[in-house]
Formats: C-alpha cells, structure tokens, sequence
C-alpha cells in the first residue's frame, strides 16, 4: 500500500485506526476451540466485523511464532484474509545484521519464500543502518522503526540524553530519517508519551506514526491527535485488548464491532476538527 492509498483510506473511512490481532489461544471464547484452526478462526471473525472501521491490521508475530508450525500456518491463514484496502503490519520488531535482516525481510515481505506478504514490518533499530536498510530494500513496503515506546521499560534507554541534550528517540528519528524516505519509512511513538508528539513532528513532521498504547494501555487518543496529528492525519493508531477482548463468549466479534466503532467515531471527529 502507498502512501497516497493509505491516506486514500484515511479519508474514505474517517478513521486511522490500526487493530492488533495479537491473538492468545488462552485467551479466545472457549467455543472456538472447537475448530480445526481455532486463532484463525478468531482472527477472521473480529477481521469481518472491523474491516470498514479500520485502515490497518497489526498481527504480532510472537504470538504465532509461540505456537511453532501450527502458529505459522495461522498466521499465513490471517494474512491472506486480511482485506486489501488495509495495511498490514507484521510486528515483528526485527533487526540483525545486514545478511540476517534480508532473510527476515524476505520471511515478511516475499510471500515466495515464506507464504507472507505484509506491506509493513516494524524493526528495532539498535544496531544500526546496516540492520534497517535491507528492509527499506523492499520497493513498495514499509519499514516502522521503534522511536518511543509505550512500555515503562522504553524509558530506561529511549530518554537519556547525550552531552548536548539530546534523547536517544530524538537521535533514532534524526538518523533514520536519512535511511528512508517519508513514502516507506514510519516511526513507533507511543501513546502515553504524550507531549514528547511534539517534539517527534519538529523531527519527522511528514511521517506516519504508528501508535500503540491507546485503549487497554491508557493513552489518550485527544492527546495524541493534539499533539502528533500533521496535515494528512499522519497516524496510526493501534487498539488491541480493548477491541479483540471486549468479550470472552459468543459475541466476541459484536463487542469487538463495537469496541471499534467508537474509536473510529472519536476518530472522526478528530479528522474533522483539523478539517481532513
């Protein structure tokens, strides 16, 4: 998906958000054990009743990887159901050296090699250009680079800042920047950083944002817009435990619906009050 067709998105659905499919066999309504595929079969209901609320969906890796071949064969199930007027994101938060990179690359993005063929990956970017660069070799994907997380750990490196005051976030955006371009390079900014937004815009003012942490986690969606909203909206912004478990029974999928389309309404109304 391109730049202009996400933005496309954006304005044709009146909502920027994301939904994670960070999906738990624990944790899904006890029926679906019942099916041969049981994730799967969670991941296609909550897809089906949120694809028109939604511009984008955010599997996170682990929680297939977790469950060896049969999590990866759920995963390959979940990606090609994923409708193709949304982004999909592998949330991987990969980043090795440069031969290591490409096979996780091609594991994501070549569908070829491994059966996957996600628009989007998100990377950590600790050791450097030369673990980033052979995902930005993909034409027409996405590489999300982590900047400022939501978690409280994010806090023990992310913020420390250098003889000259400068956080490591701020250093990350500065140098990344000159990686990518705004059309296949965005930023992980968490939602309970809150004003730090601001400072992130003055850096990337043009990229997309990917924003975990509203919902379940407590980050404000009016602050985040206030804050990191740019001329096209320029966000992303992830819901996971409080869409796919609204509910434990067999209305999981009508309580997700619901769970989103209120966020897509306050969305809406974020979009309107900067006149997208």
């Amino acid at each position: 998906m391109t730049r202009s067709e996400l933005i496309h998105q954006i304005k044709t659905k009146r909502s920027f958000l994301c939904v994670g499919l960070d999906t738990d066999i624990g944790k899904i309504p006890r029926h679906l054990l019942d099916y041969e595929d049981p994730v799967f079969e969670f991941n296609r209901q909550i897809i089906e009743a949120t694809a028109d609320l939604c511009v984008a969906y955010k599997p996170n890796i682990a929680f297939y990887e977790s469950r060896g071949a049969a999590g990866w064969q759920s995963l390959q199930k979940t990606w090609a159901a994923l409708p193709h007027d949304c982004l999909s994101i592998a949330d991987a938060k990969r980043g090795d050296i440069g031969n290591t990179s490409k096979m996780y690359a091609n594991a994501f993005f070549d569908p070829q090699t491994s059966g996957l063929g996600f628009d989007a990956i998100t990377v950590a970017p600790y050791m450097g250009h030369d673990s980033v660069e052979p995902f930005l070799g993909f034409e027409g994907k996405w590489t999300i680079v982590l900047a400022l997380t939501s978690n409280a750990g994010g806090l023990d490196f992310q913020t420390h800042r250098d003889e000259s005051g400068t956080q490591l976030f701020e250093r990350v955006i500065e140098k990344a920047n000159g990686w990518g371009t705004t059309d296949n390079l965005m930023y992980v900014v968490g939602a309970t950083r809150g004003e730090a937004f601001t400072a992130i815009r003055k850096l990337a003012p043009d990229h997309f944002l990917l924003v975990p942490g509203v919902g379940a986690q407590g980050g404000s969606l009016q602050e985040v817009c206030r804050y990191g909203m740019n001329a096209e909206c320029g966000l992303l912004v992830n819901a996971t435990r409080s869409i796919i478990y609204a509910s434990n029974g067999e209305d999981f999928a009508e309580r997700a619906r619901e769970e989103a389309l209120a966020l897509q309404r306050q969305m809406e109304k974020e979009l309107e009050a900067c006149s997208l």
